[in-house]
């Protein structure tokens, strides 16, 4: 049987945020390519931490900057080693170069980090996004050289895929496109009417910084306008890990309600008739978006929102990147129910179209086969991924040996 390493970041929580669920849909894949599985992480487990084991996938704890880890992966072998963003591969990569040099080292990107912190010191110092701010970013060189040291690259976003390829001009055969990969719908889905929901919602992790935001502008730009036309409508917002000044901004008396957690989520996000995503800042696709429409609900989000997740085809909702124009078509798509049947068709056919898992996990067992069988050829025609390791061995190696030194002698 084939074996497969996964390093994570932190230990998944699917119940709380979309990475969590992505990473969950990963492991499944792979368990279904007949893959037998050991997930390691540096971090500690939380109350949400999904019980890997219960799906029959070997669970350890690694230690950074220790050469046990060198032992470990060596007597595990793996034919396959995933790291779960570019700062695990940063730490484990030249490791894995130099213990298992003929595993397939695949970075798994959630979102393109660089990109999302960019744009968030953007927002917070009121300057526009560009490129060229992107590029300029030591975060972002670092994490390129982490995708050309990788044999294949897994982003989420189209957008992300063409910035790289576009701007960057790297290689496709270096990347992968592959969305969140869903159960198919029902044709008919068992969902609440129109009639039926009533009322907004938004959620998110409080631990992601365009969460929080969202959720400040909701309360001081944009709920207002809402309660102004709606002065029943009531607005509820779910999330793990909220932090105390969004707990601070509760308020039934404005219809702001601050609910929390929710073990349930899929059943709150089918009672509201729309869901609002004002999102400021961000990368990758969002797993707030795609769950509502899992669960037939509408959304108005933002062009940040909806970047790189459905191609051509219609929001299932509107977008809109100013207070006025974000509460105006909220308002009118809760009004009208016509609007909001085609806003919850188009999310269906979205789903169809981009998100079916038997296609994506076809897509993604190829590509991880066909780099298997020409994998020296393959790293052979990506020169700079092989200077850039062999640069990593050369310093990153050495730092960590240093490190590692140090702290033996405490």
């Amino acid at each position: 049987m084939k074996k497969l390493l996964i390093i994570g970041y932190v230990w998944p929580e699917p119940s709380t945020t979309a990475a969590g669920h992505r990473m969950l849909q990963l492991v499944n894949a792979f368990i279904s390519f007949g893959y037998e599985i050991t997930f390691g992480c540096t971090a500690v487990n939380t109350e949400f931490s999904e019980d890997l084991e219960a799906l029959v996938v070997r669970c350890v704890s690694l230690k950074l900057n220790h050469h046990s880890f060198d032992d470990f992966v060596q007597q595990l072998n793996p034919s396959v080693v995933v790291f779960d963003r570019f700062m695990v591969e940063e730490q484990f990569g030249w490791r894995v170069a130099e213990s298992v040099p003929d595993a397939v080292r695949i970075l798994n990107t959630e979102d393109l980090h660089s990109l999302r912190k960019t744009r968030e010191e953007c927002h917070k110092e009121n300057i526009d996004f560009s490129i060229e701010q992107w590029l300029k970013k030591d975060i972002t060189k670092r994490e390129i050289a982490s995708i050309y040291r990788s044999d294949l690259t897994l982003l989420v976003s189209t957008f992300e895929m063409d910035l790289l390829t576009e701007e960057l001009n790297i290689p496709n055969k270096l990347l992968l496109h592959l969305p969140f990969m869903l159960e198919s719908l029902e044709e008919q889905p068992n969902w609440p009417s129109f009639e039926e929901r009533q009322d907004f919602i938004t959620y998110g992790n409080g631990k992601h910084a365009p969460n929080v935001d969202s959720i400040k502008y909701l309360k001081e730009a944009i709920w207002p306008l809402i309660r102004r036309k709606l002065p029943k409508a009531e607005l509820r917002i779910y999330g793990a890990y909220l932090p105390q000044q969004i707990q601070e901004m509760h308020n039934p008396m404005e219809g702001f309600n601050i609910t929390g957690w929710a073990e349930d989520l899929d059943a709150e996000i089918q009672k509201a008739r729309i869901c609002l995503a004002p999102l400021r800042f961000g990368a990758g696709i969002k797993g707030k978006l795609v769950d509502a429409m899992r669960n037939g609900t509408p959304t108005i989000t933002t062009q940040i929102g909806e970047e790189g997740m459905h191609g051509n085809l219609p929001w299932n909702g509107a977008i809109a990147d100013e207070p006025i124009s974000f509460a105006e078509q909220a308002v009118s798509l809760y009004q009208h129910k016509e609007r909001w049947e085609q806003a919850q068709s188009n999310g269906i056919q979205m789903l169809i179209k981009f998100y079916s898992k038997a296609n994506l996990e076809e897509k993604l067992r190829k590509a991880v086969e066909t780099v298997e069988l020409v994998l020296q050829a393959h790293r052979n025609q990506n020169f700079i991924g092989q200077v850039l390791q062999h640069q990593t061995l050369a310093s990153t190696k050495y730092m960590s040996k240093w490190i590692e030194e140090k702290n033996r002698g405490k």
